[in-house]
């Protein structure tokens, strides 16, 4: 059967709006995992009948019914595609783990902002040596569900400092963040792949600047003239490339 698109004037604007691992399409029926069917039947306090917009990271953002409700599982089926799923510009963010608290923050700003992919890097001075990767996809996967976003950004492994230079791929920007120095984020900004690289609090050692800079294309930024913490320079620095070579 072809996908039926929502006329405009019947496109919903308050209803309920989830991510789900279950690929969506044109009369798929998904029962929903137990914290999405309890948010929908407990708290929204839903019932057959009812519409709920769902989003899977690879078909779009699908208007669905529900069609069961029950006290541990909702059943919904996909009825019409309101949009495809979102092209975003193909810029990374590589920030150095902060503490829990920031280091979510930081997860969720990257997913509002429009980033392509956030990668965890370690550098000399991170003072955090454990990341959890499902915590940090929760906090992007809400953000998403909240912004309005048809694509979740990539979350990558951890990675070392050097093992992140040493795979960087040719043709893409590298733009950091220097605290003893750089030309202007609005100068470095162009159209392309790229990657914004956030050191920790205590910034990056001389050694690993010097790294940095050997990397072809490195470009080593200033975020003006205040010192600000690592994870208001990763949003400040990705809000600034979204508005001058992103999709802003």
């Amino acid at each position: 059967m072809s996908e039926n698109p929502a006329p405009e004037s019947s496109t919903p604007t308050s209803s309920a709006r989830l991510f789900v691992e279950a690929a969506l399409g044109q009369d798929v029926v998904v029962t929903l995992p137990g914290p999405a069917s309890h948010y929908l039947s407990g708290v929204m306090r839903l019932g057959v009948g009812d519409t709920v917009r769902l989003f899977d990271d690879r078909s779009g953002e699908w208007l669905a019914r529900l069609v069961t409700v029950g006290r541990k599982a909702v059943g919904v089926v996909c009825e019409a595609r309101l949009r495809e799923r979102e092209t975003v510009p193909d810029l990374w963010l590589c920030a150095a783990p902060l503490k829990r608290g920031r280091i979510d923050w930081l997860a969720e700003k990257a997913c509002e902002l429009g980033v392509a992919r956030l990668v965890p890097v370690t550098t000399r001075r991170t003072v955090v040596d454990k990341l959890n990767l499902d915590r940090l996809r929760a906090h992007m996967i809400e953000a998403a569900e909240q912004c309005g976003r048809t694509a979740l950004p990539e979350l990558g492994e951890p990675v070392t400092l050097a093992m992140l230079l040493r795979d960087w791929p040719a043709g893409r920007t590298l733009v950091f963040a220097d605290e003893t120095g750089g030309i202007s984020l609005v100068q470095a900004a162009k159209p392309g792949p790229a990657g914004i690289l956030i050191g920790p609090e205590g910034g990056f050692t001389p050694d690993e600047r010097t790294a940095i800079r050997a990397v072809p294309g490195a470009i080593g930024v200033s975020l003006g003239p205040r010192i600000l913490r690592a994870d208001t320079a990763a949003a400040v620095a990705v809000g600034v490339w979204q508005a001058l070579a992103g999709d802003w």
